[in-house]
């Protein structure tokens, strides 16, 4: 009996179990959003409503649940989600409540995932019946037909697909004003369109006729190609179909213009990286129409950047958000982070925040490394190109527990190949090789602490040689009659972001930063040796919070640089030490359809004095497609003139300094003022999205260093500013998909950039006024295995160029005024064989554009005419490359 009672109790206590345990459900659902404020609303919000867990993810827009199914449904935690703001595949926010939320909030509305089905049509109300339509003509033309047949007002709303009525039914009927609108060719729930009225409609205003009343069509329908006359679940499950692959690609476009940015800022993700060889960060932008890519040097073969007409030293280059490519790094900087560690990259065109520090002037580029996303991953990258460089690329990113990821990164190459295209003597590239490692480790508890940390550590060797091809690196220097070039670079960064979220109080969070870093370089030029150590600290600390609500929020706190330089060029040593601490304070205002933010900082500079930096951003939305911009902003910074002039290291120009009395070389800094304009807007061609975007920024230089090379070909001269020095910048870019999987990218540039130099106004050396460019992308369908081809090429037309003034050099060693125009074209062919393997094959240069004699008098090294600085065009021409990607 006692065996009975105990296996009654047993099976009653494991048969509660299990129905407690299948009452239990896991759910992923699609809900939109787009930040850290909405994770904690959006997983706050489930968790209240019933569930167990909630995890939502920003990147895939999905949302897991568990709840149990006897409490809640997940109907009905959708729904309160929808009412705290976050649009879902059931049901959408109320537009009150999407506009009271925090502007970093608002995500992108459309196109909608909203799933509807017959048992969720909208509920109507008296005088209230569904009617189908599209667009904004759909509604014009329903309200005027209601207005005809005897209605005093309608209202027909898209969304719901639903019109309301007001008509006085002595005058007329409901019955009356439906037949009208069904004769002017809609359909509603009493009365059918002729077939003919239908098929004359605008393109725009052909509803789908098979979907169930109240269900809105976002699926393209022409007489061409009609939507299928399927059952109604079969086409709802093509619309949803639809909707899922335009979320898609509209998650995973290569860059994108950030429309809820106030400045003009590009976000560049690792789709557009794979579009190039992208070996390391000065590739990066090569697809990317704002940013001007150059050779400056044709013995050390370094690229640099330009922005709105002006040298990459006048922008922010920074890492995770901290300074980065700056002082000594500045020529270099670039080759020393690589393409296949980098995440993303934001570009902001004009005056950046003044959180950031007070250095940019034409604007900001900030690099994020890899992080873990969904899931860990391990990549291998192998690259090689005729030219005789190879490299390796082995990244991994992980979960070590729920808080804890981390990523390990690493880097080599080496360029083996002597190429002397031209032959002159001289290499076209160095050889050499880069070892490089970074290990970054991630803490995540926002969502119960609130505490979050991000900590890195990275280390770089880089050794170069170049010059004549019979120089010997393993001779010493002053052994050998070759023209060498050596270059040793080593780099060593640690650095640490926390920050922390109040509990309850999502819009206000302090933070603090903190890098330290050690660069030096060890090089010569022929018989010219220059060395350079520096030591660097930086620290910033942000508190925000808000002013009543989050449409009056602030940031405001503190920073602090040190900078240590020590140099030596030729028999003369140049040391300094520079500390900043500074001040800053920014304020944005939010309202329904602008956004302003201003801010200021105030530094204290031991060697350049206080300085006072305003800066003010306007954003103004015209429409939901026309984004108006408007920036205005002052910069600062102290020049590094060796460092940032060692493209014409390989010459015999003898450097001078015509000092003012400042602290810094004898040369007070550089300040100037940066002011812009754009216009964005979307709109559809070919019935696709597209957008044109047109901007305008000039830049004011109220003290600049010149480097002057038109004095004498024997000589480079600095000195400050005396007069007026301005770069004016004009750019306008399309991005149009004319068909499906075919991405196009046209833009021009025009750059107006002129000084007063010692001798009189003149043109700024090595700026083309005209750029063209344009890109091509196209991929494949997908096959089951996740299989498919990719095909990119950009061309761009470069103009001519002033060119420095060698007049009173023997004729065979002069230039003419202007160069010559020439064109590139780089392509790529890539195929993916599954989620995994991708190998790829393209071309750099492939219109074979070169400069005739880069390297004048090459034959001479050591003679007064030598100049190896005089680069405006390729020095190499087709380059042929391979690579091969496995993830594990």
């Amino acid at each position: 009996m006692k065996i009975l009672f105990k296996s009654l109790v047993l099976s009653i206590l494991l048969t509660s179990s299990f129905l407690f345990a299948q009452s239990i459900s896991k759910a992923t659902f699609l809900v939109k959003g787009d930040c850290s404020m909405c994770k904690e609303r959006i997983e706050t919000t489930a968790k209240k409503s019933g569930a167990k867990t909630a995890s939502w993810n920003a990147d895939s827009q999905k949302l897991e649940m568990e709840f149990d199914s006897t409490k809640v449904s997940a109907d009905q935690i959708l729904k309160n989600i929808a009412e705290a703001g976050h649009d879902n595949e059931k049901y959408k926010a109320d537009n009150s409540v999407y506009e009271k939320l925090p502007p970093c909030c608002h995500y992108e509305r459309e196109p909608s995932f909203l799933k509807k089905t017959i048992s969720e049509q909208p509920i109507k109300k008296e005088n209230q019946f569904f009617v189908r339509g599209n667009c904004s003509s759909c509604k014009a033309r329903i309200e005027k037909a209601a207005e005809i047949a005897g209605a005093d007002s309608s209202v027909w709303d898209a969304e719901t697909q639903i019109v309301t009525l007001n008509f006085n039914p002595a005058k007329t009927s409901a019955d009356v004003i439906l037949k009208k609108i069904a004769e002017v060719g809609h359909d509603n729930e009493k009365y059918l369109a002729q077939e003919d009225v239908y098929k004359n409609l605008p393109s725009c205003c052909l509803y789908d006729r098979t979907l169930p009343f109240g269900v809105k069509s976002d699926l393209v329908h022409s007489d061409e190609n009609p939507t299928p006359k399927n059952d109604i679940s079969s086409n709802q499950d093509q619309y949803e179909k639809s909707i899922e692959e335009v979320r898609v690609t509209k998650l995973l476009d290569p860059t994108a213009l950030n429309k809820k940015e106030v400045g003009l800022t590009f976000n560049i993700n690792s789709k557009e990286l794979l579009k190039a060889a992208c070996c390391n960060l000065s590739e990066s932008f090569e697809t990317n129409a704002t940013v001007d890519v150059s050779f400056t040097n044709a013995v050390t073969g370094t690229k640099q950047l330009k922005m709105l007409g002006l040298d990459q030293k006048y922008t922010a280059l920074t890492k995770e958000l901290l300074p980065s490519i700056r002082g000594l790094a500045s020529p270099f900087g670039l080759n020393l982070i690589p393409g296949r560690w980098i995440g993303g990259i934001q570009l902001t065109k004009g005056g950046s925040t003044v959180v950031n520090g007070y250095e940019s002037i034409t604007g900001q580029i900030n690099t994020e490394l890899l992080k873990t996303g969904e899931k860990p991953e391990t990549a291998l990258n192998i690259f090689a190109d005729v030219n005789g460089r190879f490299e390796t690329n082995m990244t991994s990113t992980s979960n070590l527990n729920d808080h804890w990821t981390q990523s390990v990164l690493l880097h080599g190459n080496t360029t083996l190949g002597k190429t002397d295209s031209n032959n002159d003597g001289f290499l076209d590239q160095p050889t050499g090789n880069q070892i490089n490692a970074a290990y970054l480790l991630n803490y995540n508890d926002l969502e119960h602490s609130g505490l979050g940390s991000h900590f890195g550590i990275s280390f770089v060797k880089d050794e170069r040689f170049g010059g004549q091809t019979d120089f010997d690196k393993k001779i010493d220097q002053t052994q050998q009659s070759a023209y060498g070039v050596g270059i040793n670079l080593s780099r060593f960064e640690i650095w640490n972001k926390t920050g922390y979220v109040f509990k309850d109080k999502p819009y206000q969070s302090i933070g603090w930063m903190n890098q330290f870093t050690t660069y030096q370089q060890d090089s010569f030029f022929g018989p010219r040796n220059y060395f350079g150590n520096q030591n660097t600290f930086y620290s910033n600390l942000i508190f925000e919070s808000i002013i009543g609500n989050t449409n009056n929020k602030f940031k405001t706190g503190a920073s602090f640089l040190y900078d240590k330089y020590d140099e030596d060029y030729l028999t003369e040593n140049y040391k300094r030490t520079e500390t900043v601490p500074g001040l800053f304070f920014e304020y944005t205002l939010t309202g329904v359809k602008y956004t302003l933010v201003a801010g200021v900082r105030t530094d204290f500079h031991n060697l350049a004095g206080t300085q006072f930096t305003p800066r003010v951003n306007f954003k103004y939305d015209l429409s939901p497609k026309t984004i108006l911009r408007l920036s205005a902003g002052r910069g600062f910074r102290t020049a590094n003139v060796f460092a940032e002039s060692q493209q014409y290291f390989g010459s015999n120009r003898q450097i001078e300094i015509l000092g003012n009395g400042g602290k810094i070389y004898g040369l007070k800094p550089e300040i100037a003022w940066n002011y812009g304009a754009s216009l964005q807007q979307e709109f559809k061609l070919f019935n696709r999205k597209a957008s044109l975007v047109a901007d305008f920024f000039r830049t004011d230089f109220q003290d600049q260093v010149l480097a002057d090379l038109d004095i004498s070909p024997q000589k480079l001269i600095f000195y400050n500013l005396n007069g007026k020095s301005f770069a004016n910048s004009f750019q306008t870019q399309l991005d149009v998909i004319p068909l499906k999987n075919l991405e196009l990218r046209l833009a021009y540039k025009y750059y107006d950039v002129e000084a007063d130099f010692m001798g009189g106004q003149r043109q700024i050396p090595f700026m083309a006024k005209n750029r063209g460019f344009f890109n091509a992308s196209y991929s494949t369908e997908k096959t089951a295995k996740d299989a498919f081809w990719s095909f990119d090429s950009t061309l761009q037309l470069i103009g001519q160029q002033k060119l420095p003034n060698l007049n009173s050099n023997p004729t065979e060693y002069q230039l003419p005024e202007y160069s010559k125009s020439y064109a590139t074209l780089n392509a790529q062919i890539a195929r993916n064989f599954n989620k995994n393997i991708r190998a790829y094959v393209g071309g750099e240069n492939l219109t074979g554009s070169m400069q005739n004699n880069p390297i004048i008098d090459a034959q001479n090294p050591f003679g007064n005419y030598f100049d190896a600085g005089m680069v405006y065009a390729p020095i190499m021409g087709a380059n042929i490359y391979v690579g091969l990607d496995f993830k594990f």
